[in-house]
């Protein structure tokens, strides 16, 4: 039986069944307090009269509840058995429906992520709720009594791997010793709400299905699943940002976090499931946006990155005197399909917020779209040193006529001229992308324009994906997948070739430059190194060894995960940075980038810190 998130009907079936430990109280309170209520009398003699015999009847009332049956008894339906523990005072040997639903405290949960960087900060969230109702957190998943996967749904490959680990899990759910508590194995994201159905009734293999606006429910979830139902919630909000919940950051030594400012996305691209898997787009109030950063901040992490299926549309309008008139402002050039937003405070309003902070902690945001550039946004970024000036840039397609079946709102022209024109106000930016190859009706020549379009831009990162037919899009109901599964692989991988090759180029004129670096740690390959990221989020690996505490100094100290070191670029691949690290740095204490001509910021990078 699938218990849904509106049924009514859980409750009396558990209540025949026994499972009291699957119940939210049901009933209000059978007592209700007394209030005391004077009448009024001629004289002081009258008025205590009446107050004497009101309190001894309240005493003695209060003295039948204390030695009469508790709620719980009336729940279990069973025989009262009291131990005393003094004068009018008893003790139920029964727990009661309350302690019942406390079993959490002896519980652990295990968490696997997939997909995008929303869905880490989704674990986050997820854990702060569970954590709060007394669930243990493991990394050991042999400890589990609760499997969490935080799933994806973007792609059929990303859905394919959940139905694998699902088998595994299941397994090893079978082989659980009878001694142990039974394991029950939960669906979280995106993958959840658009295949609930489908995720409860193949092969039984999963107990709790909750969509990404379910998370607040988890705790009521699992205790319908410890009582042998199987339940589910996977209605998508309006309204649900999780503003209130703190998320229980995971990030590697404290040293950098996902901060989640909007859920849901409004652009309805063609190929797009995001829509109809998170809902429509709303905002988190940035006050409680900047809560978090502060938060962050005092607990010494040096990177935020800002999340959203489409973060630069932010807009809070969640305070009256946010609602003013001003409209959405677009990059030049670009459309959207939606209405016009008007009021409230925009995407430039919380970058400006967030990087006031804290002028030693870097700020990011991922990820956005190409249409919501003004060059508003574009100006704060080359102003403030904290901003990273790094833009993730999607762009899809090079063929105008692939992004108008795509519905992205611009043309190939119109994203040109927002590159050209971010290059221009931001000299040293960092452009990353994504790409789809194979996309419905796309030629042999729109491919090529796409091959076009990214030696003329130049990235240093890039995301790149053969298309993947998703139910409930526009695409489905309206279009072929009519490219062959061969050719959109052999397109991918020419799309891969070309983008490796501008990204060598873009990295090699790094060579011979002081840059920035933020210590992230060890680096994977050797013991001997440590790793970084550039204000560009390009990796950097170095030697282990002490440096100057500060540029010129003959005092060395050691470099440790956190810290911000110069390192000078002695080498370059498509994938990484080489070099040797100089000493050590901050953002705060480093020249504005404006008082820097742009011919020497590349050799100067400490400059622009």
């Amino acid at each position: 039986m699938t218990t849904c998130y509106k049924s009514c009907a859980l409750g009396a079936n558990l209540l025949n069944r026994g499972h009291a430990r699957a119940l939210k109280p049901l009933f209000p309170s059978p007592w209700r307090p007394i209030t005391s209520t004077r009448s009024r009398c001629c004289s002081d003699l009258a008025n205590a009269d009446v107050s004497s015999r009101e309190r001894r009847t309240l005493d003695k009332f209060k003295s039948r509840i204390s030695s009469g049956p508790g709620f719980g008894d009336f729940i279990k339906s069973v025989p009262v058995n009291q131990t005393s523990l003094g004068d009018g005072e008893h003790l139920d040997e029964h727990t009661s429906l309350y302690e019942d639903l406390e079993m959490a405290n002896s519980r652990t949960v295990y968490f696997e992520t997939y997909g995008c960087q929303m869905n880490v900060n989704d674990t986050e969230i997820a854990w702060a709720v569970l954590q709060k109702k007394g669930y243990q957190r493991t990394v050991d998943l042999k400890e589990a009594d609760v499997v969490l996967l935080v799933t994806c749904s973007i792609r059929e490959k990303a859905e394919q791997k959940i139905w694998n680990r699902l088998q595994q899990l299941t397994s090893m759910k079978k082989r659980r010793l009878k001694s142990h508590t039974p394991m029950k194995i939960g669906i979280l994201g995106c993958m959840a709400e658009r295949l609930k159905t489908e995720l409860l009734e193949r092969e039984k293999l999963v107990d709790v299905v909750a969509g990404p606006d379910a998370y607040r429910d988890l705790p009521r979830l699992l205790a319908v699943a410890d009582g042998g139902q199987q339940a589910s919630n996977v209605l998508l909000s309006l309204e649900e940002t999780y503003a209130d919940i703190m998320p229980v950051h995971h990030a590697a030594q404290g040293r950098s976090a996902f901060v989640s400012i909007m859920r849901g996305c409004d652009n309805m691209c063609s190929y797009c499931i995001v829509p109809f898997t998170r809902g429509r787009e709303r905002s988190r109030p940035l006050t409680s946006v900047l809560e978090e950063v502060r938060m962050l901040s005092d607990q010494g992490v040096k990177e935020v990155t800002l999340l959203g299926q489409n973060v630069n549309s932010y807009r809070d309008m969640s305070e009256e005197q946010f609602c003013g008139s001003q409209p959405t402002q677009l990059s030049r050039g670009f459309q959207t399909i939606y209405k016009t937003k008007q009021g409230g405070l925009r995407f430039p309003d919380l970058l400006d917020r967030v990087s006031r902070i804290d002028p030693d902690m870097r700020i990011r945001f991922t990820s956005p779209h190409p249409k919501d550039f003004p060059d508003e946004v574009l100006h704060l970024i080359a102003e403030r040193k904290n901003i990273c000036q790094q833009i993730h840039l999607p762009a899809q397609s090079g063929s105008s006529r692939v992004l108008k079946t795509m519905r992205r709102g611009y043309t190939r022209e119109a994203y040109l001229d927002l590159v050209k024109n971010i290059k221009n106000i931001i000299p040293e930016v960092s452009l990353s992308s994504d790409f789809i190859s194979g996309f419905c009706g796309e030629t042999e020549d729109d491919h090529q324009q796409t091959l076009s379009l990214i030696r003329e831009v130049g990235y240093n990162v890039g995301f790149l994906f053969a298309y993947s037919m998703r139910k409930k899009t526009q695409a489905f109901h309206r279009l072929r997948d009519d490219v062959p599964a061969g050719v959109k692989q052999r397109r991918l991988e020419e799309c891969m070739g070309v983008f490796r090759e501008e990204a060598a180029r873009v990295n090699a004129a790094l060579i011979g430059s002081t840059q920035l670096v933020l210590v992230e740690g060890d680096s994977k390959r050797s013991a001997d190194d440590l790793c970084g990221r550039t204000d560009g989020n390009m990796k950097v690996i170095f030697p282990k060894e002490d440096v100057s505490v500060q540029p010129g100094e003959s005092n060395t100290a050691s470099v440790k995960g956190g810290d911000y070191v110069l390192v000078k670029i002695s080498s370059a691949t498509s994938q990484s940075l080489r070099g040797r690290a100089v000493s050590h740095s901050s953002l705060r204490g480093t020249t504005t980038r404006d008082e820097t001509p742009p011919r020497h910021r590349l050799d100067e990078h400490q400059m622009r810190a």
